[in-house]
């Protein structure tokens, strides 16, 4: 039995993506009635993804082909946290070499942000998640970061699922990649940095402390929370099984099968 009433008090859910509401083009059992149980009790939920490779009209758009009614304003992925956090630091005024695709350049290019396709015209560089990702591109981002360019990647995730189990190398195994030629590590924006909860709690108005976490992933979607202070919630529905919890340090606060189970407590109280 879960101790639902700390679950039920939370005014605002932060819900990762793949491996926890769908994967691939499969929805999950439980979503819709997930998010009609969080507004029926006056809350709020939003949409938290490390994935850099598609843009949020993207995210909107698929997840209305899935039957969820969604709004760009629902979602903040690692290129929104990446803009936030370069916004902070002044970034404007470097020029990036970006591996990553044309929709994350495209995102970068419309924040204000100088994308340098050549890395002579380069003095910083970043990473994401980049299906487009080429040789050339790897020798220019070692090429960088030995002549000390600034490193900062979307996240450091180290797959990503794929229907079947498949899985395919996310930016995490690529940055690895670059650091064993290179020898340097990145600053990594998305999750579990807890700047992308801080984000989403500054644009709500609704404190940390009144925040759920709920994802798939210990390292990244419980770590967040545990970083920024918000209750967590691992849904053994994705990347994570009973054998990886057990050995990870990072611990969740509930473990639930789903989030049909999730929305099961919210509703009714029962489990």
């Amino acid at each position: 039995m879960v101790d639902h009433n700390p679950l039920q008090c939370k005014k605002l859910f932060l819900f990762d993506l793949d491996g926890t509401l769908y994967l691939g083009n499969r929805l999950f059992p439980g979503v819709r009635e997930l998010l009609s149980a969080i507004r029926a009790r006056g809350g709020q939920s939003r949409f938290l993804t490390n994935t850099s490779s598609r843009s949020v009209a993207a995210y909107v758009k698929k997840l209305t082909r899935l039957g969820v009614a969604t709004e760009a304003a629902d979602f903040l992925t690692s290129v929104d946290a990446l803009i936030h956090y370069l916004r902070e630091h002044g970034g404007e005024d470097r020029r990036y070499y970006v591996c990553g695709t044309e929709s994350m350049k495209s995102q970068l290019r419309a924040a204000g942000f100088t994308v340098a396709e050549r890395r002579e015209d380069a003095n910083a560089l970043l990473m994401g998640f980049d299906t487009e990702l080429t040789f050339q591109k790897l020798e220019d981002a070692c090429i960088l970061l030995n002549r000390g360019a600034d490193y900062l990647a979307t996240n450091p995730d180290w797959v990503c699922p794929m229907p079947a189990g498949e899985v395919l190398p996310d930016c995490g195994s690529i940055c690895a990649l670059l650091t064993a030629a290179s020898g340097v590590k990145p600053t990594y924006i998305g999750k579990p940095n807890r700047n992308m909860v801080d984000v989403i709690s500054a644009q709500t108005g609704v404190p940390n402390e009144q925040i759920c976490c709920v994802g798939d992933r210990l390292y990244t979607d419980i770590a967040v929370a545990v970083n920024a202070g918000a209750q967590s919630v691992l849904v053994l529905s994705g990347e994570t099984d009973e054998a990886m919890l057990e050995a990870s340090d990072v611990q969740p606060k509930y473990v639930l099968r789903d989030v049909a189970e999730l929305a099961q407590i919210l509703r009714d109280g029962t489990v």
